[in-house]
Parts: C-alpha cells; structure tokens; sequence
C-alpha cells in the first residue's frame, strides 16, 4: 500500500521545531497516552509556553494556555513573552489545573535584542541573523543566542557559519544538549553522515536520554537511509535502516508528552511502520494519534489509513 503523510512538514523544519534546551533539564517521564493530566498555564497575553523544552503554543488574549496532554512525573515549565524576563518554573507530580506563572518586564538589551530576533526568525532570516549577532554583541556570553543564530545560518544554508556559532556555544556551555542536537543538523545537511550520528548520539547522552530534536534527527537520517538502500534494490538493508527509524522516531514522539508537533511524528513512524509491514504497529500509532488529537485536520486521513491498513493485514494473513 502505498500512499505518503497528510500534511508533511520539511525535514529541516520538523528538526528544528522540536528544540529542546539544557536550561530546562531535569527529570522526565515519557508520555503514556493514559496517563495525562491536564494543567492550564496563566500567564501574559500571547507569552510562548515549553514543557521540558518542547513548544505547546501561545497564550490567548486572556493571558491562558490550556495543556490537555501533560504526562506524569515531573517536569519544566517555561514562559518567555515579549518585553518580559524569561522564566522556568517546575511542575510537581502531583500539579495540576491553574498554573500561574507571574512574568516581570525586562529593560535587559541583550534579551530584547534576543526575542527581537526570535520573532523576525519566523519572517526575515537575515534580519533575524543580525539580530542574534546585536544580542551577543550586548552579552558576548550568550549561548542560546549562539544555537539560535546556528539554526537560523543553517535554515539559510550557511552552514560553516552555523557550525561556528555552535562551537562558539559550546565554549560556553560545554555540555549542551541542544547545541549537539542542532549540530547533527548541520553535519547531515552537509552530508557528512557519521558526524551527524555522532552528534545526534552526544545530545541524547548530554540530554541523560532526553532529546527528542536528536531522536527525531537520527530516526529521519535512518529513514533516508532505508529509501536510498530501497531505490538501490538493497532491500534487506533498506529493511534494517527502517527499524532503527522507527525506534528513534517512537522515542521521539513519547518524549514530546503530547505537544502539537508530535502530530507529524506520529504520521512519519506510522509510514515507517508499513513501509516495513508491521501493521498492527502502525494502526497502534495512528490509534493513539486520534486519541491524543481528536480535533486534527488529519484526523479524517488517519482513521481512513487505520481501515486500509486493518484490510491490508487480513489480506496478508
């Protein structure tokens, strides 16, 4: 059966959404669709909200983020808004509704040059590459900055650049999980395979396990990987190479506690999984998917896959 994701994000945007930073570090769990509970951020109108560094969204015009997929265990809460100091707090194990986080404006130039650039990212990269560089210019002791001018250079293609900027970080943090996870980016844009796994495989160690941008990096290096093997005719390395993406794909998705970039990880393991003929497997994924995102676009498609994919299994039995 063959058929391709509903909406597929570039692969250079689907590692680069699932940024993840050391600041945030602490004990994790993984996510367990029944075991969720819900929390409800309160905090400044249209602040940015992470859970153990993974984006879950914007609060409303009332200052409210709802997180309706937060796992158990322990975890980081950070809030940044604009013209605010940026703040991580914890969750317990046992928090859960309201969550007030209380933010303070900031007169710090080198912050507001930083969000500065964050928000150009997303509009002008080159203005947003200066705008990086103006923040470390004000604290030459900046690593986040440096990783985020990295991925920025690299979204850019200047990627020797990037891999200086990321050195530059490192200097600073030696033990940074993010800036090796952006670092495996840049060395598998730039074809250089084994560095890549390399640093994929150190921010997962930096990360004591948690990295879900690195397990997500090494499960789509090992996905093209099992496609140029598949169109080489080696079909049994092909095979090989689709196992390992599934397993670092599946990491990846339960690290991210039901984030809302978890729906295109979801859809990629799924794919993996048939591309390898294990479809219990894959109606598993998408099974859970629906669960966790009821109210997808993609819900429709989903639910449709599940049907092929239960025919595809009888056929085969």
């Amino acid at each position: 059966m063959k058929r391709y994701l509903v909406q597929i994000a570039p692969i250079v945007v689907l590692i680069g959404i699932l940024a993840t930073t050391s600041a945030t570090a602490q004990v994790r769990t993984s996510t367990d669709s029944g075991q969720f509970r819900v929390i409800t951020i309160a905090t400044e109108p249209g602040a940015t909200v992470w859970v153990d560094g993974v984006r879950f969204g914007k609060a409303d015009s009332d200052g409210k983020l709802e997180v309706r997929t937060l796992s158990t265990g322990g975890h980081s809460l950070r809030v940044r808004a604009d013209s605010f100091k940026e703040r991580i707090v914890s969750i317990t194990a046992a928090q859960k509704g309201a969550i007030r986080v209380a933010l303070t404006k900031t007169t710090d130039s080198a912050e507001l040059a930083f969000q500065e650039a964050e928000r150009l990212s997303l509009i002008d990269r080159e203005k947003a590459i200066d705008a990086y560089k103006k923040a470390i210019k004000l604290r030459p002791a900046y690593p986040d900055a440096f990783v985020a001018l990295a991925r920025v250079q690299s979204e850019t293609g200047d990627l020797e650049e990037a891999e200086r900027a990321i050195a530059s970080a490192r200097k600073l943090r030696p033990a940074f999980a993010e800036a090796s996870a952006v670092l495996g980016r840049i060395y598998k844009d730039l074809g250089q395979e084994e560095k890549a796994i390399a640093a994929f495989d150190r921010a997962i160690s930096e990360g004591k396990g948690f990295q879900p941008e690195a397990l997500a990096g090494l499960g789509l290096l090992y996905k093209e990987k099992a496609e140029g093997f598949g169109g080489a005719g080696e079909f049994d390395a092909e095979q090989v190479n689709y196992a390992e993406a599934a397993k670092y794909l599946r990491r990846s998705v339960k690290q991210i506690s039901g984030a809302p970039d978890a729906v295109v990880i979801y859809q990629l393991l799924g794919l993996v999984y048939e591309r390898i003929q294990n479809y219990q497997e894959a109606i598993d994924i998408y099974e859970e998917f629906l669960r966790i995102f009821p109210d997808s676009s993609d819900a429709t498609a989903i639910r449709s896959f599940i049907v092929q994919l239960k025919k595809q299994s009888t056929n085969d039995q």
